[in-house]
């Protein structure tokens, strides 16, 4: 029988673990959305917008703090990765919030992060229609 590697996956702490060493902290003063052309205060604002749809996601999916914060966690790593101009920033939210409630033992249905996010994205929606 003959096998043919189509891909890999390198799965390793070394790209997660964040110090004080000089790569890390390279890293955390340019991830990789300056590259990519977008400014500083806008990625702040991003990370601040993630982290405060997250919250209110897992308040309505009642799931504990701790697994919030995990989902925080998740999506502040993630995007010292990777670029928000390169990654869609909800389904990022999104996801994150899943597999947190996952690692913190309090699983919920994909369906059921999807229904509640449509809602926050609605709500928001009809709040900026009012502002107008």
């Amino acid at each position: 029988m003959k096998f043919r590697l189509c891909s890999s996956v390198n799965i390793s702490a070394d790209n997660w673990l964040l110090t004080l060493d000089e790569f890390s902290v390279a890293k955390l003063e340019n991830p990789p959305s300056l590259a990519d052309g977008l400014d500083r205060k806008t990625e702040e604002d991003l990370r601040f917008l993630g982290c405060e749809l997250i919250q209110s996601g897992a308040i309505l999916l009642r799931i504990p703090q701790v697994a919030a914060a995990t989902a925080q966690i998740l999506f502040q790593r993630f995007y010292y990765q990777r670029s928000f101009v390169r990654h869609d920033f909800g389904y990022t939210v999104m996801a994150c919030l899943l597999l947190a409630s996952k690692i913190e033992e309090a699983p919920r249905r994909p369906r059921d992060v999807i229904n509640v996010f449509h809602r926050l994205e609605h709500i928001h929606g009809q709040r900026d229609e009012s502002k107008k």
